[in-house]
């Protein structure tokens, strides 16, 4: 879910000189009648997986009334500014709420690995801990404990597609213009695009379909356009950003995509007949259509593609200088049970642990699309690339969109970014 700046090295080598060291692993469990509070720190607003979070740890606290927690909702825009200035001065939670990815690579300076603290058993249980692993490797031992299973995902209303007579869901660039161009004549915005579900920054948040042009394009997995074997200037990527520039062109979006911030209630209000969002969305927009919506795989593609976003994008890590760490730790394995996997799903959203299914038939929907349908799996996009590049995506992608900036003109100045990067930082392992 994401995904902010990569902050500068001088502050992580603050981190270091602070000293930010774990505490023992031998460290003995609190008693069962002491009164313990556990802090948590998080950014997800009033989101779902704000509720999960609640759920869980007023499930947890049920089982064990000695231990509450002190959930602080934090602003998102400088989120990871906050918890860097507590780590220096170790005032800051017990547990944080951390992107996985590169982000929780970045910020390891100051959280604990979970190896050899949840059991091994739980922790195998556990879909994408390789994602908070160093180097990605699952080996390493995971930072994150996923929350839950996410997607980057196209949700669309039947009875729009219906009334305006699109009679299959689009596949391709041109299906998909067609369609744009029957759902307009009947009245529908298209595609409606603003800053809100997760509301990260002033503009929409372009890595949703970013991740899928980069799958339509190439695979998906964003090594190529992290070590640079893809630059962002290519002429392969520059035609790709041309057709989704043409998006706006065509009318297939919104006129105001740069400046909308009820775009989710549009969808709702069944103004808009498609939205590019995430599972933490899926349960508003069932509650509101119902059997009307329904998933799809964005087609930012010539033909096509046969891959889905489905990535543990967020979870909850602990900090090396937790104050309450073993209980802390207890419920980290808390969330590995089956309990705490009905929790999840109870709050609209997938379970990350292996094998579980969810009760939201949108949902399921998602999870068929790789158990039964076929397509490969891919990362978050935006938690695999180099922060400085999704940073400055975050604010190029969206002109190019509303035809502020030429793909052209806006990939070169990604292009320029990617340069700019250390050498350490855009080679063949993930730093």
């Amino acid at each position: 879910m994401k995904r902010k700046a990569i902050f500068a090295s001088a502050i992580i080598a603050a981190l270091v000189l602070a000293g930010c060291s774990s505490a023992s692993k031998e460290e003995a469990a609190p008693a069962a009648d002491t009164p313990v509070t556990v802090t948590i720190w998080h950014n997800l607003g009033d989101t779902q997986n704000a509720t999960a979070t609640k759920a869980l740890t007023d499930a947890y606290t049920a089982a064990h009334p000695n231990v509450t927690f002190d959930l602080v909702s934090q602003p998102g825009d400088n989120y990871f500014s906050l918890l860097q200035a507590a780590a220096v001065s170790k005032t800051g939670p017990d547990l944080v709420l951390m992107w996985t990815g590169l982000f929780a690579l970045k910020y390891k300076e100051y959280l604990t690995s979970l190896k050899g603290l949840v059991p091994d058993d739980a922790l195998a249980s556990q879909g994408s801990l390789e994602w908070s692993s160093d180097n990605f490797d699952i080996a390493n031992g995971p930072y994150v404990m996923p929350l839950d299973r996410q997607f980057y995902i196209g949700f669309y209303n039947k009875d729009a597609f219906a009334k305006a007579g699109v009679t299959a869901v689009p596949t391709t660039w041109t299906e998909l213009y067609e369609s744009c161009a029957k759902l307009k004549k009947a009245g529908y915005t298209p595609i409606v695009y603003g800053n809100g579900g997760q509301s990260l920054g002033a503009l929409f948040y372009p890595w949703y379909d970013g991740s899928y042009l980069a799958i339509g394009q190439n695979g998906g997995d964003g090594k190529s356009l992290y070590n640079g074997s893809n630059a962002w200037d290519s002429a392969e990527n520059i035609a790709t950003f041309s057709k989704y520039a043409a998006l706006q062109s065509k009318g297939c979006t919104n006129s105001d995509i740069l400046t909308k911030t009820n775009n989710v209630e549009d969808f709702i209000g069944e103004k808009a007949a498609m939205i590019i969002d995430g599972t933490w969305d899926t349960k508003k927009f069932t509650d509101a259509l119902g059997e009307k919506v329904s998933a799809f795989v964005p087609p930012f593609s010539d033909t096509p593609i046969k891959g889905v976003v489905e990535f543990a994008g967020q979870g909850f890590a602990l900090t090396s200088y937790a104050a309450q760490k073993q209980a802390a730790v207890d419920f980290l394995t808390f969330m590995t049970t089956d309990e705490a996997a009905k929790v999840i799903d109870a709050a609209g959203l997938i379970p990350n642990k292996k094998g579980s299914t969810t009760s939201n038939p949108v949902n399921q929907e998602m999870l068929a699309f790789a158990a039964s349908g076929g397509f490969t799996t891919f990362p978050m996009l935006d938690n695999v690339l180099q922060g400085d590049v999704v940073d400055a995506g975050n604010k190029i992608i969206p002109s190019i969109l509303a035809g502020k900036t030429s793909p052209a003109k806006g990939l070169a100045q990604l292009k320029q970014v990617w340069d700019q990067i250390p050498a350490e930082n855009k080679g063949d392992s993930y730093k």
